[in-house]
């Protein structure tokens, strides 16, 4: 049924790196599963009302907040594509994650007055009528669930889009506390046991941890996490399968939003080669950043004395010895040597992970000491890169 709506509704839909077919796709599937949702908690309330049950109540509501949820969606869906503007410039794809993040408070919210009732329940049982409607109701909903799962899953993965992960994975979870509560009503059917309240509590419980993990998969970009590494070593072999280009660093991915990504790097090239042809090669490799991954790139060209072996060979001493009495995290680049009538400066970055040991002041001092006792009249002007990856 999905597909034939993203034939008949979205055009050119392979084309999931332009915001415009993202939001497509957003909105198709928000629509989708508010009418689906809304389905489900009137067969569950209906089944809650006609067995007496707080569990499927709960779990009918449990719904409801998932048809307000892709309400919330599809806003943010709708404002997340809108152009960027002057006064934001990189446009408004946040605005996804923070209707991710609303969707979340929502959940939890809903969970909590939930499991309020069903502690009530607990304390104060009351009869069950379990039946064959009520049950049939909930193994219907479950199949649904799965159906909703699965395809917001998979188109989820297809537009890299946090949100309708998130939303997969609830509607997963909500299939556990299905089953939960119609195993509830089987316990009350055969053993004449009431655990209602118990089944309404879990249920409960469930939603309350759906919310808490969706929240932490959307204030992560927000407060800017690091890039995927796989996304990181597929830019590195992309940019290097030139071979004009003989190294990168000051790799920086800043994340504006799904589909809106902007990569900044440098990338070393001879200092001694042509300059307009490096500058054509360096191009070259900003389109194929942006063709293959939907993102801006800007690189910066940085010349190197690739042709001299002192200075080659010094910088592979340089960087053998700090791996040998520091640490082999550390990267250098950006390596020149000055010569001067009673020292010679090496001038280079040391890059190190964000989460290196050592105090950049710590780390800088000790690389001075090590230059100035192993190699003789050289000091050491270094700048300490922090980096993510």
């Amino acid at each position: 049924m999905l597909k034939l709506l993203i034939k008949l509704f979205i055009h050119d839909s392979e084309n999931c790196n332009e915001p415009r077919v993202r939001t497509a796709y957003g909105t198709l599937c928000g629509v989708y599963g508010i009418i689906l949702n809304l389905i489900l908690f009137a067969g569950k309330y209906a089944a809650g009302l006609i067995s007496g049950s707080v569990a499927i109540i709960a779990d009918a509501f449990n719904n409801l907040s998932d048809a307000g949820s892709s309400v919330i969606t599809l806003l943010g869906f709708a404002l997340a594509g809108r152009k960027p503007d002057p006064e934001h410039p990189f446009g408004h794809g946040r605005i996804e994650y923070i209707t991710g993040l609303a969707i979340s408070v929502i959940i939890i919210l809903v969970g909590a007055d939930l499991g309020k009732n069903s502690v009530e329940k607990i304390l104060h049982p009351t009869p069950v009528e379990a039946g064959l409607l009520p049950a049939l109701i909930l193994v219907a909903a479950i199949a649904v669930k799965i159906y909703i799962s699965f395809y917001n899953r998979a188109i989820g993965k297809k537009i890299n889009s946090s949100i309708m992960q998130a939303t997969a994975l609830d509607a997963l979870t909500d299939t556990i506390s299905t089953f939960v509560v119609l195993i509830s009503m089987a316990v009350s059917y055969f053993f004449k046991i009431n655990i209602d309240g118990w089944a309404g509590l879990f249920v409960a419980m469930f939603i309350i941890y759906a919310g808490y993990s969706a929240a932490k998969d959307t204030i992560a970009p927000l407060l800017g996490s690091a890039p995927d590494p796989e996304f990181v070593r597929s830019i590195e072999e992309t940019v290097m399968a030139h071979e004009e280009i003989l190294g990168i660093h000051d790799l920086f991915v800043h994340d504006y939003g799904p589909g809106r990504v902007f990569i900044s790097l440098h990338a070393e090239v001879n200092g001694h080669g042509d300059f307009f042809g490096l500058h054509d090669v360096v191009d070259s490799a900003e389109t194929e950043l942006k063709e293959k991954y939907g993102c801006l790139a800007t690189i910066h060209m940085d010349p190197i004395d690739s042709s001299n072996p002192e200075t080659n060979k010094l910088r592979d001493d340089v960087l053998t010895k700090l791996h040998e009495e520091i640490s082999e995290e550390i990267r250098i680049h950006d390596f020149r040597v000055v010569p001067g009538p009673s020292h010679t400066n090496l001038i280079f970055d040391a890059a190190v992970p964000v989460d290196f040991r050592l105090s950049d002041a710590k780390l800088e001092s000790q690389i001075k000491e090590i230059v100035s006792s192993s190699f003789e009249h050289c000091f050491a002007v270094v700048n300490i890169d922090r980096i993510t990856a």
